[in-house]
């Protein structure tokens, strides 16, 4: 059995010093909630952080059955480590070596202030109020934790899948802070095709009736829509054989009825199931802030370069190592996106190694497949 880790929460900013946002907002003082595994060594030089994709959290590795204040969405599907079979002694980041990092998001809903926690000044939930939030801001609160945690320089940031455009900000913005780069099945720019496969997720959610503009009662949320958006999204992360595969040993359920339509085949139930599960563990206006984040997602801008030589030089100056990740059946962010990556290190003389795995899995392979990715991250890391 996975042994016992705590969430752990870090403040920041105050009503009298406010979190300020990149697009304006401010927040008057936020908590982060993060985990951390394995120990601080004395020159504080072995430190990993590690970035959680769209819907993941904080907990990474371990067990933990409760978070102070998310006790609704804390499902027991998440008391387990999200990446536990890369996590640990021995395994792709030894704890045996290092001290290892994993915040959730700024605008998530578990543990960190987002718009289901309190607005001090309104004593209700910020709701539809809560700001704007990009992969900058997330970077400038999380690099608040590591100073705070007396971390001078990472050994590694990482990153799988939204988390790799986080991984790949901070490794940009704070280049003289990180030593080594891991980024996996994630991208440069988000394309247009993720642009409106995200937007047809941002219209599910808006237009559910219990929606109310995002002003939603936690008792009343807006479950249709956001499992919607979640149906919407899954065939992108899962490869469609593999979803083929899993809905044939699926029977559909009787209760699979909608108001008009009663669902046909395996497939239909096999999405509905998918949906009204995720909707018993995830807030729908956290879902559009970190949607909306990777919608407009530009590595250049969110580094305040000038191009993407200017953006690399950075890494090239303070001697990065790079390690990117691709999986060739991945239909969330293709293959020719971590090229583009690569093309850009290489043109910058970044030290970059681009690794192809070859996977049934589609974009969920690492989560998956640890022995694919293990040997070179492990490698990489030392």
């Amino acid at each position: 059995m996975a042994a016992d880790v705590l969430t752990q929460f870090f403040h920041f900013g105050s009503a009298a010093a406010p979190v300020r946002l990149r697009e304006g907002g401010e927040l008057p003082g936020i908590v982060l909630g993060y985990e951390t595994w394995g120990t601080l060594n004395e020159d504080r030089s072995n430190a990993v952080l590690l970035f959680h994709a769209l819907s993941g959290s904080h907990h990474a590795m371990g067990h933990n059955s409760e978070i102070a204040g998310v006790e609704r969405l804390w499902q027991p599907e998440l008391h387990d480590g999200w990446w536990e079979n890369m996590i640990g002694p021995k395994k792709a980041i030894d704890t045996d070596k290092f001290f290892v990092i994993c915040a959730n998001y700024l605008g998530g809903c578990y543990g960190s202030t987002g718009p289901s926690s309190i607005c001090p000044t309104t004593g209700k939930p910020w709701g539809a109020a809560f700001p704007a939030v990009t992969a900058a801001d997330q970077v400038e609160v999380i690099s608040q934790l590591v100073r705070h945690l007396g971390i001078e320089v990472l050994h590694a940031v990482v990153g799988p899948s939204v988390g790799g455009l986080v991984a790949l900000t901070y490794a940009t913005r704070y280049s003289e802070m990180v030593r080594n780069v891991v980024i996996i099945a994630s991208g440069f720019k988000t394309t247009v095709l993720n642009r409106l496969i995200l937007f047809e997720q941002i219209l599910a959610i808006e237009n559910d009736p219990h929606f109310s503009g995002g002003n939603y009662e936690a008792e009343n949320p807006p479950l249709y829509g956001l499992a919607l958006a979640r149906m919407i999204s899954h065939k992108t992360f899962v490869h469609l054989d593999a979803i083929e595969r899993r809905a044939r040993q699926d029977v559909i359920q009787p209760d699979d009825v909608l108001a008009w339509y009663r669902v046909r085949d395996q497939f239909q139930s096999y999405m509905l199931h998918q949906g009204k599960k995720f909707v018993r563990r995830f807030d729908a206006n956290t879902y559009l802030r970190i949607i909306d984040l990777w919608s407009r997602y530009d590595a250049i801008a969110e580094a305040d370069a000038k191009d993407a030589l200017d953006l690399f030089r950075r890494s090239r100056e303070f001697g990065q190592k790079w390690l990117v990740f691709s999986i060739d059946s991945d239909f969330c962010f293709y293959p020719e996106e971590q090229a583009e990556v690569v093309k850009h290190l290489t043109a910058a003389d970044v030290e970059v190694m681009h690794i192809t795995v070859h996977s049934d899995k589609g974009h969920d392979s690492f989560l998956l497949e640890p022995n694919l990715y293990t040997p070179h991250i492990a490698w990489l890391l030392g």
